[in-house]
């Protein structure tokens, strides 16, 4: 019984002994995660109970440390999550390894969680949003605006704002041809020409420019912005086509100008310049920003793109928005795929291209006191992901690391330079 009684003691001893002189939990996001993406809500959760996590760049993935609370680690638990508990002094020394010049890491430490915001259509549509799915797999809160909000003025209440996949031209995203007769796509006409009235705009194309023109001084003032698919390149062709009509009657009514191409001011876009648009309302493109898929020459096996190493140091922003478990990434398909690099402006940062082909995947910028950032690609974890398809179901993909990508973005917003310990 003494043996016993002394055995179980030694047990409850080295329980207690480890909750007492571990101080921090390490979430690792190299490839020991089994559940990277839940691991971004975690995060994102734990600032939410006023605490502060520290986001180590380039150190295991990516990894995320906070002080040990119990709570945490019952959440993390029932997420599947995987953690480490550590002492203060192996926290230390992660952060003494980090912030030697030699090595290519740092450390951010966030601390407020950012409120989001993602604009979509408050109707069903006949297609799913990478960036809504992954939120909510993730357990991250957000909220969903459109039109209305942005006219009224609501997006300063906001950190962080997403374009669903949408088009800012005016044209019902080119599925005319396609898709004229769906019910959806009639639903769909009706409810941007009530909106487009209701704000004083004849048509539907003058109400988007306005929506842009809101978004683009959202993002002026310190907004941070991110757009896949289609939103990234109909949100710069809008803007370059301020005050010319590049819609042709099916859409707003009457003849596109003739003489469109050559009246585009491309000072005015954020990231593409000396594209050429699409003048036949029956293509499903837009322009020649996107690398169209007979261009491309790309198949589900071989498509695949490379992120950029930055330096953490120097270049934290973009080194934030790159972290993942892996260098080469699958691609994957969208109306908008990917960017042709030749018309993307000189100030923009690359973060992912598929060098064989000449292309950009996921690009980046400031604008004012802002930021914006570009994902080409509809869904991640789905190549060809079409209209009236089921969404994916990410409980079969834990460790995206497309969608991974993502949620970078998601925390980027709540991110400071940690001071070190001198």
């Amino acid at each position: 019984m003494a043996i016993r009684f002394y055995g179980l003691l030694a047990v409850l001893l080295l329980v207690l002994g480890r909750t007492a002189f571990a101080s921090h939990l390490l979430i690792p996001m190299d490839n020991t995660q089994t559940n990277h993406l839940k691991a971004y809500g975690i995060a994102y959760w734990m600032l939410t109970q006023q605490s502060e996590v520290d986001w180590l760049l380039n150190y295991r993935g990516g990894s995320f440390m906070a002080q040990y609370r119990k709570e945490f680690e019952n959440e993390l638990i029932v997420r599947g999550i995987s953690y480490e508990v550590i002492s203060d002094a192996s926290a230390q020394n992660i952060l003494t390894q980090i912030s030697s010049p030699d090595v290519n890491m740092d450390a951010m430490r966030l601390d407020k969680a950012p409120k989001i915001a993602v604009y979509s259509p408050k109707s069903k549509q006949p297609w799913d949003d990478a960036v809504t799915l992954v939120l909510t797999y993730a357990e991250i809160p957000y909220e969903i605006i459109f039109d209305e909000e942005v006219m009224e003025n609501k997006l300063p209440e906001y950190d962080w704002l997403h374009l669903h996949h949408e088009d800012f031209t005016g044209q019902y995203g080119k599925f005319y041809a396609a898709y004229r007769h769906q019910s959806w796509y009639i639903q769909q006409q009706k409810e941007f020409e009530t909106t487009a009235k209701k704000y004083g705009f004849d048509k539907v194309s003058q109400l988007k420019l306005a929506v842009v023109k809101k978004i683009r001084d959202y993002c002026a003032g310190g907004g941070f912005l991110f757009a896949m698919c289609s939103a990234a390149d109909t949100f710069d062709i809008a803007l370059a086509a301020d005050g010319v009509d590049i819609c042709e009657s099916m859409y707003d009514g009457d003849a596109a100008d003739p003489g469109a191409q050559s009246k585009l001011n491309f000072q005015n876009t954020f990231a593409f310049q000396n594209f050429q648009i699409s003048r036949n309302p029956m293509e499903y493109e837009y322009s020649d920003i996107d690398n169209q898929v007979f261009e491309r020459g790309m198949n589900e096996e071989n498509d695949l793109f490379t992120l950029f190493q930055f330096s953490a140091k120097w270049d934290p922003i973009p080194t934030m928005l790159t972290q993942c478990h892996q260098n080469v990434v699958k691609g994957f398909l969208g109306q908008t795929t990917a960017f042709k690099k030749k018309l993307i402006k000189s100030d923009v940062i690359v973060m992912g291209e598929n060098k064989r082909i000449d292309e950009a995947r996921y690009i980046h910028s400031t604008f004012g006191k802002g930021t914006w950032t570009f994902y080409g690609g509809h869904d991640p974890e789905d190549y060809q992901h079409l209209v009236g398809e089921e969404p994916t179901d990410l409980a079969l993909h834990p460790n995206s690391a497309g969608y991974r990508l993502i949620l970078n973005n998601i925390l980027f917003p709540a991110a400071r330079k940690k001071k070190q310990k001198t």
